[in-house]
């Protein structure tokens, strides 16, 4: 039977225990970064901790929303059976109905064909490292080849240990110009999880000097088999130097023959698509759920709220 349980009442122990053995377990829905990325979530349980639903909400207006936080590309049911879409439709409607409105990220093992919900899917890539590093390496494109001869010869560093604070500065500073809807609340949450990442174990930060400057650095978290390019940072030496490809280069080196899975989590860009192709990764999708409650007259109002504040 499947329950709706408030944030104070969830066991926070069993809770990651069923993350940590589920078939689908990723880094995501560990309580611990749940509680940085959404205060406050709640959460549906099946049985004793053996299905579990994250529910990231939030009240803006006086509606209550369940959302996709920043930082976390995949959530949805996670189990330690096999995921059928009986079970999940489940736990869909299992959400309060006070949650007016629905726009969450389910995982790539939440197959939904329904026709009674409003999906979209979602591109990510993905890079299997069982294989040798010069197996893997003869899939990479041409273009990405000559780019790391070019790295090779710009005689870049590699360092470990990046301060979180120094690499999230040089994205402020570069493409987070760009970027209007991360604010200085959200950089701050994104270093206390990043922290947090590094205290758990689970996160390293790399990053590349050339000239002894810091020009591009990334984090990676290493969690149920899987390596993910949570985040990273690059400035205009950087992309002189091919900074960026020589260092993922660098993790595919170091972490071949294992039987992990390069997660470069995403994307629907097609630029970044593209640059993820390059490494011969393969695509994979994972869904988006909407669902909407609201009355006429409110998603009206919330329509010209979000184009008026396009403006301003």
């Amino acid at each position: 039977m499947v329950q709706f349980i408030k944030n104070n009442e969830i066991d926070k122990s069993k809770w990651d225990v069923c993350v940590n053995n589920s078939i689908n377990g990723n880094i995501y829905a560990y309580s611990w970064y749940l509680d940085i990325v959404c205060v406050g979530w709640n959460a549906l349980i099946e049985d004793d901790y053996i299905s579990i639903f994250p529910l990231t909400g939030y009240k803006k207006f006086g509606i209550q929303s369940i959302y996709t936080p920043f930082f976390t590309q995949q959530l949805g049911l996670f189990s330690i059976n096999a995921i059928t879409e009986e079970m999940l439709i489940a736990f869909i409607e299992a959400i309060p109905k006070y949650y007016k409105s629905v726009e969450l990220n389910l995982n790539l093992y939440n197959v939904l064909d329904n026709k009674q919900y409003k999906i979209s899917n979602n591109l990510n890539h993905t890079l299997d490292l069982n294989s040798s590093y010069d197996k893997n390496k003869t899939n990479y494109s041409d273009n990405l080849k000559r780019n790391l001869k070019k790295a090779i010869q710009a005689c870049p560093i590699i360092v470990n240990d990046i301060n979180p604070e120094d690499l999230i500065t040089i994205f402020k500073q570069n493409k987070g110009k760009d970027i209007n809807h991360l604010k200085e609340a959200d950089y701050y949450r994104l270093t206390l999880l990043i922290n947090k990442c590094i205290e758990k174990g689970v996160a390293k930060v790399y990053g590349v000097t050339s000239d002894n400057e810091l020009c591009a650095g990334v984090v990676f978290i290493k969690t149920n088999n899987r390596i993910i390019f949570l985040f990273s940072a690059t400035n205009n030496k950087a992309k002189e130097i091919y900074a960026m490809p020589y260092l993922i280069d660098k993790i595919i080196h170091d972490n071949s023959e294992t039987n992990c899975t390069f997660d470069f989590e995403g994307s629907n860009d097609k630029n970044l698509a593209r640059f993820y192709k390059s490494f011969g990764s393969k695509e994979e999708y994972y869904p988006t759920i909407y669902i909407n409650k609201l009355s006429l007259i409110m998603n009206i109002g919330i329509y010209f709220y979000k184009k008026a504040k396009k403006y301003l």
